[in-house]
């Protein structure tokens, strides 16, 4: 029998954060949530090499784009709370605060959500921005980039994402 072909994903990095050369010849986007513990292993066990080999090389860049579990109740605001320090810090701030949330996703519980508190642990991601030297209390508070945390997740479902780390290669 032949080997089945792999199937053709139509997924674009539009107006995603970057890691790398964005004139790269591969592009790797990565669906994510921060509260999920195999993102989190690929963070700390497999991009520190894929960054180090393919990224800081040039040949690959590295988009993220949110994918939030329904199960996990801080996924979308943790990852609002990312594009708030990337409209703060542009792309270098998306990064850090990225590597932040991952480097404390053990303290990610999520708590309960309301209508009036997006989640438990607002203030605690509030202080963690600052520590890397960005104001998002009003950004975070605002809900600003709820549609655009949604709309990667459409597109991670429109690309046959099912479950995350998700990850699509371009080039």
């Amino acid at each position: 029998t032949l080997p089945i072909q792999p199937s053709q994903i139509k997924v674009s990095a539009d107006d995603d954060a970057v890691l790398g050369d964005e004139k790269a010849p591969v592009t790797i986007i990565e669906f994510s949530d921060y509260q999920c513990p195999f993102c989190g292993r690929f963070w700390s066990q497999t991009l520190p090499t894929l960054k180090q080999e393919y990224i800081d090389t040039g040949k690959v860049k590295l988009v993220f784009k949110d994918f939030p579990l329904d199960f996990h109740p801080g996924a979308v605001p943790y990852a609002t709370a990312v594009r708030c320090a990337r409209e703060k810090g542009g792309n270098v701030g998306y990064w850090k605060m990225h590597d932040k949330m991952f480097e404390e996703q053990n303290k990610l519980d999520g708590g309960t959500v309301s209508s009036t508190v997006i989640y438990v642990g607002d203030e605690t991601v509030k202080k963690w921005a600052k520590e890397i030297g960005y104001d998002i209390d009003s950004c975070l508070d605002s809900g600003k980039f709820k549609k655009e945390v949604q709309k990667d997740l459409d597109d991670s479902q429109a690309a046959g994402g099912q479950g995350t780390p998700y990850f699509v290669i371009v080039g």
